[in-house]
Parts: C-alpha cells; structure tokens; sequence
C-alpha cells in the first residue's frame, strides 16, 4: 500500500474516523509532517485542530532512530534498547534538554497568541503521518491523558507492527490503514513526501477555526 501523498492519506483516515463526526472532537498533530493531515481530517469532522508537541530522542550516532521521546513537560519515553545503542545517563541529559528546546521555540512559533486546546472530557484524535518506533505518539498520547482527555485516539497512516503495540496500551482505539510486515521507513510509503515547513505549520494553525475552550495560562 502507498499513499499518494499526506492529502490523501489524511482523506482515507479521515473517513476510517466518521464515526466522530458530530462529537466535536480535538484533532492534534505531531509536527511538522502531520499537520496537512489533521486539518484535512478536523475540517471532515467538524473538530478543533491543534498540535501536541513530542519530540523524539535520537540514537548516540545516529539521530534519525529513535531511543525513546520527550513531550513538552519533560515527561520521556524511553525503549528497552535505548541503553544498548550506546545512551549514557548523560548523553540522555544533554538530548531531553536540546528537545525541549526544540519544542519551547516550535510552541512560540506556533501559537504566539493563544493557549493549546482543553483536551478535558473530549474525543482526542492525535495524528502522526506514520509510527517508526512509535516513541513520539507514545508521549503525545500521554500528554493528552494527562491533561483528561475522555477518548484517546492514535490515527496514523501507516506504521510497522512493533510500533502498533508499543502506542496500544496509551491509547483507546487505534486507527492505522497499512501496518506491513518488514518496515522501514514511512517515506517508503508515499510517493510524495516532502517536507513540511514551519511556515506551512504556522500558516495551517492561523487559518484554522476555533470552536473548543483553551487551556488555563498555568496548565
């Protein structure tokens, strides 16, 4: 299975998510490359669209696998092999510290003017354009219980079997149209995956309409 593009992917989830329509659900994203996505599937429901801010922490030498993740609280995730590919007590340090750094610059880019989105008693659907390791929509997920969400909901596209398993237990329902035997890597699976800009993000937030109630200043 492959996806076209993040548009058409967001379109096939978002009818894999019907159900949620007229429940006025909070879509959140994990930026940057889930954003186009989550739009497309809060304009089909009738949702609030915001992103939840997870970052992955990155393999001694090899950045792009992921050990394990961090969300904006410094809550941290971090897998069974994270200590076998080399990650001392103090390489952990320096990494959690750099992305949260990371997500305290993309927050004020992001949303400058407003609190994020009260997830408290609503249907959460967080979006991920595909799970790796699925360490990133494992703290999203937290984050979004931890601040009451009712109903969580991990929606991806697609995402290797070990991924599904590590995000189940955090998650009331998971929606993922492709988990394939022997994968790889997500852009395998779009015939176009470009990349998404802060300035896409930026753009997408601004336009989108605002319907829910923010989080209190302290939250």
């Amino acid at each position: 299975m492959q996806f076209q593009n993040r548009a058409e992917a967001g379109e096939l989830l978002a009818r894999e998510l019907a159900k949620w329509r007229g429940s006025h659900p909070l879509v959140v994203a994990i930026p940057r490359g889930a954003v186009p996505m989550a739009r497309i599937i809060a304009e089909r429901l009738d949702g609030d669209l915001d992103v939840v801010l997870s970052r992955k922490l990155g393999a001694p030498g090899n950045p792009e696998f992921a050990i394990g993740a961090v969300d904006e609280t410094g809550w941290t995730y971090l897998g069974d092999y994270a200590e076998a590919s080399g990650a001392s007590a103090s390489y952990l340090e320096r990494e959690v510290a750099a992305q949260l750094a990371t997500m305290r610059q993309r927050r004020a880019l992001y949303t400058p003017a407003r609190a994020p989105f009260d997830p408290t008693g609503r249907v959460v659907i967080v979006v991920d354009d595909g799970l790796a390791t699925g360490a990133t929509m494992l703290t999203a997920l937290h984050a979004m219980r931890d601040k009451g969400a009712r109903h969580l909901v991990c929606a991806v596209p697609v995402a290797s079997p070990d991924a599904i398993e590590t995000v189940r237990p955090l998650a009331d329902e998971v929606v993922c149209l492709h988990a394939p035997m022997g994968f790889f890597a997500i852009s395998e699976f779009y015939r176009s995956f470009s990349q998404v800009t802060d300035d896409e993000v930026v753009a997408i937030l601004r336009g989108a309409p605002r319907r829910g109630p923010a989080l209190p200043a302290s939250a």
